[in-house]
């Protein structure tokens, strides 16, 4: 681990401080490691350089919608490659939570997140990415398993 000495004015001290008592850091050290960290992430995702994520899909949707519910289990399996995991909460009457985890190429990962959030009667949805190593192996199929990635 290395030293650095950084200088800091008041004003950012003081948010910097209240942001450590608020998310109860035992040092000044810790939260500044972890906010470098947020911020090498978004500097990754902004210009391109993450190459592979995991990353979190959250969305709403009414599930009395017409085929809604067939279409997104459709697209999800359509993409089994991008999906690790995937749950499915009755929220109340009217709407339903998905949460899916998915890993894979930064690019598609956005695009297949994308393309379900803007499906009719979709009505709230977030797209949490995370930058995975690039060195990540890709996942493999059974020998029985016929078909192709699009």
């Amino acid at each position: 681990m290395q030293r650095v000495t950084v200088t800091l004015d008041d004003e950012l001290m003081v948010e910097l401080d209240r942001i450590i008592a608020a998310r109860g850091y035992q040092n000044r050290s810790e939260a500044i490691r972890d906010l470098a960290r947020a911020g090498l992430k978004l500097a990754a995702l902004e210009t391109g350089s993450a190459q592979n994520c995991v990353a979190v899909l959250s969305y709403v949707y009414d599930h009395d919608a017409r085929d809604l519910a067939r279409r997104l289990t459709t697209t999800f399996h359509d993409h089994h490659e991008l999906t690790v995991s995937s749950l499915h909460v009755h929220l109340d009457r009217d709407n339903c939570l998905e949460i899916g985890v998915l890993k894979g190429p930064t690019a598609a990962v956005q695009h297949f997140a994308e393309h379900v959030i803007a499906e009719r009667a979709v009505r709230h949805g977030s797209l949490h990415l995370i930058p995975a190593a690039d060195d990540t192996p890709p996942h493999a199929h059974a020998p029985h398993a016929d078909h192709t990635h699009d």
